[in-house]
């Protein structure tokens, strides 16, 4: 058995992206939408990285982690996008073996860090409405620095699993894949191999990654929204308000996804493609839009480097 999955696998050179399935005609569509959302995504996050680096009022553990969400976002996003635009032209839709072994690598290693690095946003967060007068020791530069780095840590680690046990299954059904990128689902779909214990494992990964984090996140909500309920100002309360609902929205839009696609039985292949461009591209879209023009200190950094005119045009861009 060991010898014929060797010889199945060995066979198996390249898959085939089916994507959407739609009418031809719609493709040209459907490029122009991935190519308008994927320019937004590289020039909200590439702004957002040079705006952060480039500002010293910025150097903040805050803004710290938000340049590494924009990091993140904008790399998961690459390792997907243009390939998905390119199979919208192409007759074939093929990507190599290494290719797949490749994007689902990228893709798992940066989602899972993004989701650990907002759990991480919102500890952050909640030391500095809950105890601001010793926000600066708390959030030293050296736990910034290993928060962020457990967190790729964190992605390193369930990526190599996931993509080591995707690929040592036996691929004999068929080469295409029903998605517009190599995920964990649709290619057990392509196995002929027994897939209880492959699957036990996959969903025991997603909730070991997504309950911890949201448990971390909700924690530190709660004592958040019982601290800030104890101001007495209204202003008060309206800005420690302002500063946390951004980084919910962008939880919220992630994390919904991320269960419908990994913690619901796998019965709706098109919902699913659905709901991956939440975090392919939505939110990598959304993420420099909701921090930095709802963010006073980032709009008037983007004022100054980008100068009146320019930064007019950027408000109405976004």
């Amino acid at each position: 058995m060991g010898d014929k999955a060797s010889s199945n696998l060995s066979e198996v050179t390249d898959f085939i992206l089916v994507g959407f399935r739609v009418r031809p005609e719609l493709h040209i569509l459907l490029f122009l939408l991935f190519l308008l959302v994927y320019a937004m995504v590289l020039l909200g996050n590439v702004g957002m990285m040079a705006i952060i680096i480039t500002d010293p009022r910025l150097n903040t553990p805050m803004y710290f982690f938000l340049g590494n969400l924009s990091f993140i976002d904008l790399f998961y996003s690459s390792a997907i996008a243009p390939k998905a635009m390119i199979n919208f032209w192409s007759e074939s839709k093929s990507i190599s073996f290494a290719g797949c072994v490749t994007q689902l690598f990228l893709f798992a290693l940066f989602i899972v860090t993004e989701g650990f690095l907002l759990a991480v946003m919102a500890y952050d967060r909640f030391i500095a409405i809950c105890s601001p007068l010793l926000y600066s020791v708390h959030m030293s530069k050296r736990l910034c620095a290993q928060l962020v780095a457990g967190s790729y840590f964190c992605g390193c680690i369930s990526s190599v699993l996931l993509t080591s046990m995707t690929f040592t299954l036996s691929f004999c059904a068929s080469r295409a894949i029903d998605h517009f990128y190599c995920d964990n689902r649709p290619l057990q779909r392509l196995s002929c191999s027994d897939l209880f214990i492959h699957k036990v494992v996959s969903f025991s990964l997603s909730g070991i990654i997504i309950l911890p984090t949201i448990i971390v996140i909700i924690v530190s909500y709660l004592y958040i929204v019982s601290t800030v309920l104890k101001i007495r100002s209204t202003e008060g309360r309206k800005k420690a308000f302002s500063t946390c609902s951004s980084h919910l929205g962008v939880v919220g839009i992630l994390y919904s996804a991320g269960t419908f696609m990994y913690l619901t039985p796998d019965t709706f292949p098109e919902l699913s493609k659905v709901a991956s461009l939440c975090y392919i591209l939505v939110t990598p879209m959304l993420n420099p839009l909701i921090y930095s023009l709802r963010n006073k200190d980032v709009k008037e950094a983007l004022r100054k480097s980008l100068g009146g005119k320019f930064f007019f045009y950027y408000l109405i861009l976004f």
